[in-house]
């Protein structure tokens, strides 16, 4: 890995190259978005069938299109047993975290006649998208699904590319049976998110449509957005190691790779106080790239986002965390606790050197659908919130209107609106009859 001096040109420089990497840089890709889009708005079903057997290879029509439970079966019958026992206490731990995170109606009432309040209401329909391809993902399963499960979302609407067979990937099947889906459907691409944000006449019309995919369903998302709601356009993946001295160069460099595994868009940095540290983590990264099996593709990213920046100072390391604002923050300092309360911007914080970032991926509980690409500077991490929705309540009395009417009469003539003035003084002015 390229070892550079942390300084504000090479910072300006990183922040330039990192955006590059943001789906909204690839402008070229829309047009053909905007196709698929308007052919499923406009054909439906027909569409759809269409661009899967085109993409994906696969017949699917109104007969198979929808998971069936003889699917699913199957599907524990093919997954090893002792990956659906780890599927199922990763869902405990997930579902716990989440169910922490729970918000509640309330009310105010006061003695004057005035009831304020804030009523909380999950959303009806929400769609989850699943990638497939190459890989199958069923942490992204669970971490999707069991957010919307505890917010109380009446139903949850599933879709993931097919094989050529026409079948779903086992793993995520069982992944989804276990968190909870009510409906699966076997599409994929921007021909899905489609489907879900217009409707078909197989896949119901959601609320809001949430998962991580490609760059056509990254750009589809962003398009149909204010159709439905999403969750965020996810950037590649990419971590963040802030360490000093005290850090385990071997542990250090394994987190890199980790990340960087993901594709070769992936970004993996290291700030750290110590050139010493920063010159064995390199030899660890070339070390570990010849042992892997995704050695090509760390390789490549590593070459393009792979960076070791050498700070003169941990204030000066954590201020260039807080300006990359990275999806993923490992902390491997000698006072790990004390420097995460100068952190401001980052989707996770894993704490310490047993707190691994895959320990987020897969099992800890918190979400790992983070903000990437500099967004964690104001987005959050999925979680219960994004399957509510809230409602002002707002009731007075006429008691309690009629002590501050005149208040609102004249704000509501200072911005010239006299309808707006007229509506609260007919109350007052003696003309009911």
């Amino acid at each position: 890995m390229r070892i550079e001096r942390l300084d504000q040109d090479t910072k300006k420089n990183l922040l330039e190259v990192l955006l590059r990497r943001s789906p909204a840089s690839y402008v070229t890709y829309e047009a053909d978005v905007r196709d698929i889009l308007d052919a499923v708005k406009e054909r439906g079903d027909a569409a759809l069938f269409e661009y899967t057997e085109k993409f994906d290879k696969a017949v699917i029509d109104a007969s198979n299109i929808l998971v069936t439970g003889e699917e699913i079966r199957e599907a524990y019958e093919t997954v090893d047993s002792s990956l659906v026992a780890v599927i199922k206490k990763a869902l405990v731990n997930i579902r716990d975290y989440h169910q922490k995170q729970m918000q509640y109606s309330w009310f105010d009432s006061r003695s004057d006649g005035t009831i304020l309040g804030q009523k909380v209401t999950p959303l009806q329909r929400v769609g989850v998208y699943v990638p497939g391809g190459k890989a199958a993902y069923p942490s992204s399963v669970l971490m999707n699904i069991l957010p919307a499960k505890v917010a109380g979302v009446d139903e949850i609407i599933m879709v993931t590319p097919p094989g050529k067979d026409g079948k779903v990937t086992p793993t995520t099947l069982v992944a989804a049976n276990e968190a909870g889906a009510d409906r699966i459907y076997k599409v994929g691409g921007a021909q899905a998110i489609a489907a879900l944000a217009y409707g078909t006449e197989s896949i119901p019309k959601v609320d809001k449509i949430v998962g991580p995919g490609n760059i056509y369903v990254a750009l589809a998302k962003k398009a149909v957005y204010g159709h439905v709601s999403i969750d965020s356009i996810a950037g590649p993946s990419e971590i963040l190691v802030l360490a000093d001295e005290t850090a385990n160069p071997r542990y250090v460099a394994a987190d890199l790779l980790s990340q960087a595994e993901h594709d070769e868009l992936a970004s993996a940095i290291l700030v750290t106080t110590c050139m010493e540290l920063a010159e064995k983590v390199s030899d660890w990264t070339d070390r570990f790239i010849k042992e892997l099996s995704r050695g090509e593709i760390i390789q490549k990213s590593l070459d393009n986002y792979g960076h070791i920046l050498v700070a003169d100072s941990l204030e000066e390391a954590i201020e260039a965390a807080n300006d990359i604002a990275s999806e993923h923050l490992e902390i491997m300092t000698a006072a790990p606790f004390e420097v995460m309360t100068k952190i401001r911007n980052a989707g996770a914080i894993f704490i310490g050197e047993s707190s691994s970032e895959p320990l987020g991926d897969y099992f800890a509980g918190p979400n790992h659908v983070l903000p990437t690409n500099g967004t964690a500077r104001f987005f959050s991490p999925l979680s219960v919130d994004d399957f509510i929705k809230k409602s002002s309540i707002i009731s007075y009395s006429r008691d309690a209107l009629e002590k501050i009417h005149e208040d609102i009469e004249t704000f509501a003539r200072a911005e010239h609106l006299t309808a707006h003035a007229n509506s609260i003084k007919v109350r007052f002015d003696g003309n009911d009859k």
